[in-house]
């Protein structure tokens, strides 16, 4: 299941270096506009103790991890949603990602330049909002005619879908993203069709100095006051100390660092967790000697479609599943000891997996 996140945020605010620290692929970082014109795509994978659990208990020939894609998308500029800078790239960048990680400067360094003269995490916030608002304006609008053309005419779906589409262009008028736009689930799917920018699932990363890496500052202060009303993830990281830590390879060596930082988890172990539930991902695992593999599923899959995530055969020739519930298994120590004990459970096509569950599907094609 390839899901992406898109980085993105004005220009020298530490998306790159972020990107870096996240990413095996090198993103060339300089210290002007627009370094990032192609956007960088790093596979990244996502931590899990219960993988590293399961290894010891099954002692498999290898383990696999579940990843997510990360994008590190080009700057935005005030006037890009009329093309202004990298404006037209970076619309079309952001269109093909799940999520976005917004990436907001709360340092104040002389030495890095700020696009706007000033270091301001609110407004830099505003200035990327409001592009991609006009964008969906513009969306709105290029389909809204059509649309009520049709609503006159007395076409009651068309009458339904012009209400939603008018509801959404008074709300981005309003300065306000899609995503805290109050629909019912019945009217949202009206709106998807579009694939509205400001409807994607966003988390802010507050890049802070050294010495605000635990507790904030000023600026993330005003922030997270700004972004209230929000439904929105906030994380505090300092990109230049994940550089750092990201260099040292030794495991003692890393604790000490982060001890000494006051810190219990390096900053993008923390953003990977969290881009993970801003997609509203969940864990499976399967469990064998040849292999051991998590397995990424969407909140709410039921059996036959966490299946069909191995194999598109698994899906349509679905006839049951085995599933051991983690906690079981890492307390009886195997799967045969999990069967003794009455704790393997036969689950139907009804079944909605918990993020954590062990499986085994039973199929046929």
């Amino acid at each position: 299941m390839a899901l992406k996140c898109g980085i993105v945020g004005l220009p020298n605010v530490g998306k790159s270096t972020l990107f870096n620290c996240l990413s095996n692929a090198k993103a060339q970082s300089a210290n002007f506009p627009f370094c990032t014109i192609e956007p960088n795509v790093g596979t990244i994978t996502v931590p899990d103790s219960r993988l590293n659990k399961l290894e010891i208990l099954v002692k498999p020939e290898k383990v696999v991890p579940t990843t997510i894609e990360i994008v590190d998308i080009a700057g935005l500029v005030k006037g890009a949603h009329k093309g202004e800078g990298l404006g037209n790239q970076f619309l079309a960048n952001i269109r093909e990602v799940d999520a976005i990680i917004h990436v907001v400067r709360c340092f104040d360094n002389d030495n890095v330049i700020h696009v706007d003269g000033k270091v301001d995490p609110v407004a830099d916030k505003e200035i990327i909002d409001l592009e991609l608002q006009l964008k969906d304006l513009e969306t709105l609008e290029k389909r809204i005619g059509a649309i009520e053309r049709k609503a006159k005419s007395g076409d009651k779906e068309a009458n339904k879908v012009f209400s939603v589409y008018e509801s959404a262009k008074n709300h981005l008028s309003s300065g306000n993203s899609i995503r805290s736009l109050e629909l019912d689930d019945s009217l949202l799917k009206y709106l998807e069709e579009l694939q509205l920018i400001t409807a994607k699932p966003v988390m802010y990363v507050c890049n802070v100095d050294e010495n605000s890496v635990v507790d904030g500052n000023k600026h993330v202060n005003d922030l997270k006051s700004a972004i209230l009303n929000e439904d929105s993830e906030t994380l505090i990281l300092g990109a230049a100390i994940e550089a750092d830590i990201a260099e040292l390879t030794d495991y003692e060596e890393r604790k000490l660092f982060l001890d000494d930082l006051g810190l219990n988890e390096a900053g993008v172990s923390k953003l990977i967790k969290k881009a993970y539930q801003l997609l509203k991902l969940q864990t499976y695992f399967t469990a064998g000697e040849k292999e051991v593999r998590a397995w990424t599923i969407k909140r709410g899959m039921t059996a036959p479609q966490a299946a069909g995530v191995i194999h598109t055969d698994f899906e349509k020739g679905f006839i049951k599943a085995e599933v051991i519930k983690y906690d079981d298994f890492v307390e009886y120590g195997s799967e045969n000891d999990v069967k003794e004990a009455g704790k393997l459970m036969i689950q139907g096509k009804e079944y909605v997996l918990s993020d954590g569950d062990i499986m085994h599907f039973r199929f046929n094609v």
